[in-house]
C-alpha cells in the first residue's frame, strides 16, 4: 500500500472537529471568556468587569473534573482529588474519567451545557478549545485574583500561552528524552556516562552496539514513527511546523514540514534502518519500550512519562541511562513540550468558574506538584516543587528523571519551542507517520513524502479555518 495514501481517520477527525465547533458555537456564558477571532493566535482577554466572585461562609460549590488519565495516573489524580476536598470545605470536586483525550472530547460536545467545570485536553487540542467558544481564559482568574506564575517553568507555560495571555493550566508535562542501555555501551566499548548528542555520534553508537550472537541480533537503536518525534526534531534544528511562527504570530495557513530540517531527520532514520543499526518497529512506542526492555535494542526515544514503566520493565536486567535528543552536528535548538492543561470551561456559572479556580490554584503547589511527579512521571510545571524534601530523594534514586528538566530548561523559548498550533493536529500527526512510514520502506524519497503530507496537512488547515473564521 503507498505511504500517500490518505490515513481513514484523517477525514472522520475533520469531520469531528467541525461537528464540535458547530455544536459548540461561539458563544460566552455568565463566567467570561471567549474564542478566537480573525487571524491572530489567539484573541480574547479578560474584557470588562471579570471580578473574583467569592464563596460565601457554609456553601460548598461542587465542581466537575473531566480528565483523560488511566491506570496509575488515574488513580494518581484521584488521590490529589480526595486530598482537595478533605483539606477544605468550601469546593467538591468530582474526578470523571472520559476515556482517551479523543474520547472525551467529543464527550464534551455532546455533553453541551451539561458538560464538566474543568476539561483535561492534551497540547494539540489547544487550537481547537479556544477556537470553541467553551473556555475562560486562565489568564483572566491569575489577574483577577493576583496570582503569581512567576516560579512556574517559562517553558511550559510558553506552550499554552497565546498573544501573551495563559489560556490553560499546564497540568500532566513531558518530553521526549533517548533511554540507552549502559551495559551494552560498557560491553561495545563506549563510555555509559557520555550518550550521544549528535545525529552523526548516535548513528556511530548504534553500529557499535548492533551485534548478532546466536542468530539473533540486538541492534543499536530502534525509534517509533511517531508524529510527536518529527515535530521534536524539527524543534531541535530550529525548524518550525507550520507558517506564521507556528501559528503563534497569526493563524496557521500552511504546513512547512518539507524542510531541509524535516528531511534530514527522517533521511538519518532511514540510514541506520538500511545499514542495519537500528530496526523498524512501527508506529507505536508500546513496540520499542517491549524491545528496549528485553535488550533487543540498546537506545529508543520515549516520553519521560514512560520512564517509571520502563524502569520496571528492564528491572535489573541492565541499568538505564538517559540523554538528550541528538541533533545534526552544529546546531542547537530545544525541545517542545508534551502532555495535557485543564482548561476551565465557561459552561457553568461564575461562582463554580471560581471555584474551580482554587482547584486549579491548588494543584499547582509545591507539595502537590511533586506528588503527582512522583505518582506519575511527569515533571513539576513549577520549580519551586523540587525543593521539597520528598522529590529530592525521590531524584536521588532514580538520576534519570533530572534528564527531562535539564533538556527543558536548555531549551531557549521561542516560537520553535512553543510549538505549533493548529486545529487538526491529531490528524497531522498520522500524515506524517504515514510519510515517515513510506520513505523507510523505500516507497518515496523523504522530500517526496513530506512534501505530499505538507500538502496534505495545508489542505486540513484550511478546511479547518474555514470553520472557525
Amino acid at each position: 500500500m503507498s505511504g500517500f495514501k490518505r490515513p481513514l481517520m484523517t477525514l472522520w477527525s475533520l469531520l469531528l472537529i467541525v461537528a464540535l465547533l458547530a455544536g459548540c458555537g461561539r458563544s460566552s456564558s455568565p463566567g467570561g471568556g471567549g474564542g478566537s477571532e480573525g487571524g491572530g493566535s489567539a484573541g480574547g482577554g479578560t474584557g470588562g468587569g471579570f471580578e473574583k466572585v467569592e464563596i460565601q461562609p457554609g456553601e460548598r460549590v461542587k465542581v466537575t473534573f473531566w480528565h483523560a488519565m488511566g491506570g496509575v495516573a488515574g488513580e494518581a489524580v484521584q488521590r490529589l482529588v480526595d486530598r482537595f476536598n478533605s483539606a477544605q470545605d468550601r469546593v467538591e470536586v468530582e474526578a470523571v474519567y472520559q476515556g482517551t483525550y479523543d474520547d472525551a472530547l467529543q464527550k464534551l460536545r455532546a455533553a453541551g451545557p451539561e458538560g464538566p467545570t474543568i476539561m483535561q485536553v492534551y497540547e494539540i487540542g489547544s487550537r481547537f478549545m479556544i477556537d470553541s467558544g467553551m473556555i475562560t481564559p486562565m489568564q483572566n482568574f491569575i489577574d483577577a485574583d493576583g496570582f503569581s506564575v512567576e516560579d512556574f517553568e517559562p517553558n511550559i507555560l510558553g506552550y499554552y500561552t497565546f498573544d501573551g495571555r495563559l489560556y490553560s493550566m499546564p497540568f500532566n508535562t513531558s518530553t521526549p528524552i533517548v533511554y540507552y542501555n549502559k551495559d551494552a555501551f560498557r560491553e561495545a566499548g563506549l563510555n555509559p556516562d557520555q550518550p550521544p548528542r549528535t545525529f552523526e555520534e548516535f548513528q556511530q553508537y548504534a553500529r557499535q552496539l548492533t551485534v548478532t550472537r546466536d542468530g539473533e541480533t540486538r541492534y543499536g537503536a530502534g525509534i517509533a514513527l511517531y508524529g510527536w518525534f518529527f515535530e521534536q526534531f524539527l524543534a531541535v534544528q530550529g525548524a518550525h511546523y507550520v507558517d506564521n511562527d507556528n501559528g503563534r504570530s497569526a493563524r496557521a495557513t500552511k504546513a512547512i514540514i518539507n524542510s531541509p530540517e524535516g528531511e534530514r531527520f527522517v533521511n538519518w532514520l532511514k540510514a541506520m534502518v538500511d545499514e542495519g543499526s537500528a530496526v523498524n518497529l512501527g508506529r507505536k512506542t508500546s513496540e520499542t519500550q517491549a524491545a528496549f526492555a528485553a535488550g533487543r535494542i540498546a537506545m529508543t526515544l520515549d516520553s519521560t512519562a514512560a520512564l517509571g514503566n520502563i524502569l520496571n520493565g528492564v528491572g535489573d536486567k541492565f541499568e538505564i541511562g538517559t540523554a538528550f535528543l541528538p541533533r545534526p552536528q552544529g546546531v542547537d535548538g530545544g525541545v517542545i513540550i508534551g502532555g495535557a492543561s485543564v482548561w476551565i470551561t465557561n459552561l457553568k456559572s461564575a461562582k463554580e468558574q471560581w471555584a474551580a479556580w482554587e482547584f486549579v490554584k491548588w494543584l499547582t503547589q509545591p507539595e502537590v506538584q511533586a506528588e503527582w511527579s512522583m505518582a506519575t512521571g511527569y515533571f513539576p510545571v513549577r520549580r519551586a516543587a523540587y525543593d521539597q524534601q520528598m522529590l529530592k530523594d525521590w531524584h536521588a534514586q532514580r538520576p534519570q528523571f533530572t534528564t527531562a528538566i535539564e533538556q527543558l530548561r536548555a531549551s531557549k523559548l521561542s516560537t520553535v519551542t512553543q510549538g505549533a498550533v493548529i486545529g487538526i493536529f491529531p490528524q497531522a500527526r498520522q500524515i506524517v507517520e504515514a510519510a515517515m512510514e513510506s520513505v523507510i520502506l523505500g516507497q518515496a524519497t523523504s522530500a517526496e513524502a513530506l512534501t505530499k503530507a505538507a500538502e496534505e496537512i495545508t489542505k486540513g488547515i484550511e478546511d479547518y479555518n474555514r470553520t472557525t473564521q
